[in-house]
């Protein structure tokens, strides 16, 4: 199915119905918002773009952008979506490398884009060729697209080297779309979604579903994320629905906490793409109540593999509950999940090893990489590189990246078990654990931390929830730890700075 097929039946549906809104203001109905998503497409076609062709996307949020992406699929075309937090010779790699025709941009990025990629036509929102995009005869109806068409072109964070190219197709963001309805949470007509995480990531995936019901969209005026903001549009606007990175909860919280607010007007925070840790949702639960619901999922499969539901969230009257809310949840209707070892072999329940996922979701490989393709799925199979443990109920526990394990005197030691301990410390506002090469051990663990605490405190912490031999041998304390755009620690860059400093 093409997403504009799903923008057109909306707008036939209820053309009067608000559709797109910056801060509070609606600046299109959902008539309004079809009709400029055909008249781009119409654009499109005058400059010779056909179904198949990559757009490329770099921008911020905006009502434009969402215009843009319906004109994209309006046309047949495939967006390749690119953080507009990346420097702009970043975005022209993933320009070139998709073989973009045609490349939206901020009008800030402009100049430097036209000089960084000189085979992509560059068209800045906004601006006059835009206008012009808008002004073309429109395309009557969206293109039908084949479920096994290209629509979505991500390129992966690229933390370990240069990003990938995730091929999405219609039938994968199909299932992701109605997988949201069946398990994360339901959307009506007087709901609004709110987009202060990336577009070009998870939460701009978030829009089909909303798109479906002609709820609203809205766009906060800072274009990204401000705690502030958000609570004010949320106690204005009401049924707010967001996707929200784990430390966008934690500063939500804070803010909140500091204003007196419980969240009025949040429906649903949707929350995933790094670990949260139990501290901080069982914290959030308690200040903003029944909100929160967890997904695990990959550009790979996006968003799409695990689900822990709002009441299970919330749930404290069974014994493991914490043990629950320290899990991702359990698989969602459209996958299958296993915990496999290196031969792909299931492992028992509670024993650690590489998460591997099957479904409808799952991407068809990556944009000519054969070889990544191949090394990644593999007899049927998504191999995530991500390390976990289900239990006998089928919950997943996360644990780290199969790359972040450390081996301490042949023992696997997992990171995250030992940054849940710290991060009970109060005055602990950030923890990152890594490995540091040992000739005796193989590896010890260093804590790198953020806050105020003592080391001795934070010994007597760990000895207190985890083995002894897990303990840190060393602290490090820094003002921030190193994060890439999508809000995700760099262990590789803790790493080349431990290194440097022994």
């Amino acid at each position: 199915m093409n997403p504009a097929e799903w923008l057109a039946r909306s707008a036939a549906r209820d053309p009067a119905r608000p559709a797109l809104l910056a801060g509070r203001e609606v600046v299109a109905d959902y008539g309004a918002f079809a009709a400029r998503a055909a008249a781009v497409a119409g654009g499109l076609a005058a400059r010779g773009i056909g179904p198949g062709d990559r757009v490329a996307v770099f921008a911020k949020n905006s009502p434009e952008y969402l215009i843009a992406l319906y004109g994209i699929w309006w046309r047949g075309a495939v967006a390749v979506p690119v953080n507009a937090k990346l420097h702009p010779r970043e975005a022209a790699f993933i320009v070139e490398d998709a073989g973009a025709a045609l490349l939206l941009c901020d009008e800030g990025y402009a100049a430097a884009l036209e000089a960084l990629c000189p085979g992509c036509a560059v068209v800045p929102l906004g601006g006059a060729s835009w206008q012009a995009l808008e002004a073309a005869p429109p395309q009557v109806l969206p293109h039908a697209t084949a479920a096994e068409e290209l629509i979505w072109l991500f390129y992966t964070s690229g933390t370990t080297g240069k990003p990938k190219g995730v091929m999405l197709e219609a039938r994968h963001l199909e299932a992701m779309t109605l997988g949201y309805f069946a398990d994360v949470d339901a959307v009506t007509a007087q709901d609004a979604a709110l987009y202060a995480a990336p577009m070009s990531h998870g939460a701009g995936l978030y829009n089909f579903m909303h798109v479906i019901m002609g709820a609203r969209h809205v766009i906060p005026l800072s274009g990204g994320f401000d705690a502030g903001e958000v609570l004010e549009l949320a106690a204005d606007l009401g049924n707010v629905s967001m996707f929200a990175a784990p430390t966008m909860v934690r500063r939500l919280v804070d803010v909140a906490r500091a204003r007196g607010s419980r969240g009025e007007g949040l429906k649903t925070i949707v929350y995933g793409g790094g670990p949260m840790y139990v501290a901080d949702i069982t914290e959030a639960v308690e200040l903003m109540g029944p909100r929160f619901v967890q997904i695990y999922g990959q550009g790979e499969c996006p968003m799409a593999i695990t689900v822990l539901g709002r009441e299970e969230v919330a749930n404290r009257s069974r014994p493991d509950w914490r043990a629950r809310l320290g899990s991702v949840g359990r698989a969602q209707s459209t996958v299958r999940v296993r915990v496999a070892d290196a031969e792909g072999r299931d492992l028992p329940p509670g024993e650690v090893g590489e998460i591997l996922v099957q479904g409808a979701p799952v991407m068809r490989g990556y944009w000519r990489r054969a070889e990544a393709s191949a090394e990644t799925l593999k007899g049927g199979w998504l191999w995530t590189g991500d390390m976990g443990a289900l239990d006998d109920a089928g919950y997943l526990t996360l644990h780290d990246r199969s790359k972040d394990v450390i081996i301490s005197g042949g023992t696997n030691i997992y990171p995250r078990e030992i940054e849940e301990a710290l991060l009970e410390h109060s005055a602990v506002t950030e923890v990152s654990v890594i490995g540091r090469p040992d000739p005796e051990w193989g590896e010890v663990v260093v804590a790198y931390v953020v806050g105020a605490a003592e080391p001795g405190a934070l010994d007597a912490l760990c000895l207190e929830r985890i083995a002894r031999f897990k303990r840190p041998k060393a602290y490090v304390f820094l003002p921030a730890l190193p994060k890439n755009n999508y809000g995700k620690v760099l262990k590789t860059e803790l790493r080349a700075m431990d290194a440097e400093s022994v």
